[in-house]
């Protein structure tokens, strides 16, 4: 039994790795402040492609081995960023990998894109309720990029958020909790494509992909207009990188530039941006939030409670 910090995070993500790519500067600094940063991440990501040839073998159409190698990518990535709480939603291989959109393994046994929403919920309010987050930071509805793990992660986040506050749903998973504001991951536009601008001019000779990826190729972009938030984690960029390198199987990082299995480069994105979609802003009108935690309150009994 652990006192919980004052201020409490809690992301949703798919799949391991996609925290790292998204969230890993946020992650590192919070973790770095004091605030306690807990990570539920949905499946283990069995039906992931595979960078190294030297594990081409772990993939699902052979030994189908890579999802207990990912929980060990998870853990050292979660080391680099200093986070010391981590969960698989209903435990580890409770919801398996779906794929992409539109194959068979969307519909398999197990298969998270397949699970009832409401079922796959409760384990979430359960960690809600113990922890007692202030702050939660998921997937828009589209889930970044139309995967439907990530859709998914979306709807079970969102549901759990409102059964958690429900004072007549499930007791016995504890107490009910609010969570003041949820976010949404997003990506400026004008970032984007100057980040892009810069891969393309300058920066592709000497790197090990031969082209660069797409700005749609990248979840979450969006007008900067719709962009409430911006965390700088400039000083925690090394660690974000460490922790992206340590998913070797999906991830090669080259200084501030990365590919996945396409082998196109993309932008390490070290200030990380976001959508306040419920709860109030703490800035000023007009400008952007540069805490996740402004305008709430320090403090409070449900600081007092323990985690377990």
């Amino acid at each position: 039994m652990t006192e919980l910090s004052d201020r409490r995070l809690l992301l949703v993500h798919a799949h391991p790795d996609d925290e790292s790519i998204n969230n890993g500067a946020t992650m590192a600094k919070y973790a770095a402040q004091g605030a306690h940063v807990a990570l539920v991440t949905c499946t283990l990501g069995e039906e992931g492609e595979v960078i190294p040839p030297s594990l081409a073998h772990l993939t699902a159409d052979r030994e189908d081995a890579l999802g207990a190698h990912r929980v060990g990518e998870l853990t050292a990535a979660m080391k680099e960023l200093g986070v010391d709480d981590h969960r698989f939603l209903g435990g580890a291989g409770r919801f398996r990998d779906s794929g992409m959109m539109g194959i068979e393994q969307n519909h398999r046994e197990g298969a998270f894109w397949a699970a009832d929403v409401d079922e796959a919920a409760v384990p979430l309010v359960e960690v809600i309720r113990e922890l007692r987050p202030q702050v939660l930071i998921t997937y828009d509805p589209d889930g970044g990029y139309g995967h439907p793990d990530h859709i998914q992660a979306h709807r079970v986040a969102m549901r759990a958020a409102d059964l958690a506050a429900e004072p007549a749903f499930r007791k016995d998973l504890g107490d009910p909790h609010e969570i003041a504001k949820i976010y949404w991951n997003r990506v400026p536009r004008s970032v984007a494509e100057r980040l892009f601008r810069e891969l393309r001019d300058t920066a592709l000779t000497g790197l090990p992909w031969a082209a660069a990826a797409d700005i749609d190729d990248v979840p979450g972009v969006v007008d900067d207009a719709v962009v409430t938030t911006e965390i700088d984690g400039r000083a925690f960029a090394a660690r974000k990188a460490a922790a992206m390198a340590a998913h070797a199987t999906q991830v090669a990082v080259e200084g501030p530039w990365f590919g996945l299995s396409n082998d196109l480069a993309q932008p390490l994105f070290d200030i990380e941006y976001y959508e306040l979609v419920r709860g109030r802003s703490g800035a000023a009108p007009g400008e952007r939030e540069t805490d996740l935690f402004a305008g709430l309150p320090a403090g409070g009994p449900a600081d007092q409670r323990k985690a377990r």
